[in-house]
């Protein structure tokens, strides 16, 4: 096992150490904020450790990284804009679903930028905070607005997240990896632990 995750990461290493990186940095930037399964933030972070260990330039993977995700969310928002009555049909065949969906139109009018700046860092989160901004028609200039800066943040945050690993360790790049991923999972599970217990003061504050 341990010789398999040495051989992946090694493979990983190369691929990310190539010129070519940061056209994939900006491309899954790009769909993971209208296909959440996509792993944009681990881009982000190869590109961040192999810039931190001298094969890239950091400010060009976080550039590549903002911009994808700005234009993603902005394809999101106009997806549903242009959907809203589809993709309301989608979520509402199953309550989970469609809690999240009524949770994010909910906060949308009530938080609206705080949301978006929040949201970007919770995967999957991020798109149906976007896809609901445009259902719900909110002001699309505020919502650009907000969107640059939380993308701006989010990809300082993950490439800074991975320059530093990498620097550190520039002889691994597995345990550069590593260590900057699960800085990134538990920063990503804390906000839904934030997020959770705001969703339940407000429950119990509507039904008090």
């Amino acid at each position: 096992m341990l010789a398999l995750l040495d051989g992946l990461f090694n493979g990983l290493e190369k691929v990310s150490a190539s010129q070519w990186f940061y056209l994939l940095v900006f491309t899954l930037s790009f769909f993971d904020s209208v296909f959440p399964v996509v792993p944009s933030e681990t881009a982000v972070i190869l590109g961040g450790i192999a810039a931190g260990q001298g094969h890239l330039n950091i400010v060009a993977v976080i550039a590549c990284g903002a911009i994808g995700a700005a234009l993603g969310d902005n394809a999101a928002y106009s997806i549903g804009h242009r959907f809203s009555g589809r993709i309301e049909l989608w979520y509402s065949r199953k309550e989970q679903r469609a809690r999240k969906l009524t949770w994010a139109e909910q906060q949308l009018r009530v938080r609206g930028g705080s949301l978006l700046l929040t949201a970007r860092f919770i995967p999957g989160g991020r798109t149906v905070v976007t896809v609901s901004s445009g259902i719900t028609r909110q002001p699309r200039r505020r919502f650009v607005f907000f969107v640059v800066i939380a993308c701006g943040v989010w990809a300082v945050y993950a490439a800074l997240l991975g320059f530093i690993a990498g620097a550190q360790f520039k002889d691994s790049h597995t345990t550069a990896f590593v260590i900057a991923f699960v800085a990134a999972v538990s920063f990503s599970a804390l906000l839904e632990v934030v997020q959770h217990i705001r969703k339940q003061r407000q429950t119990a504050r509507l039904t008090a």
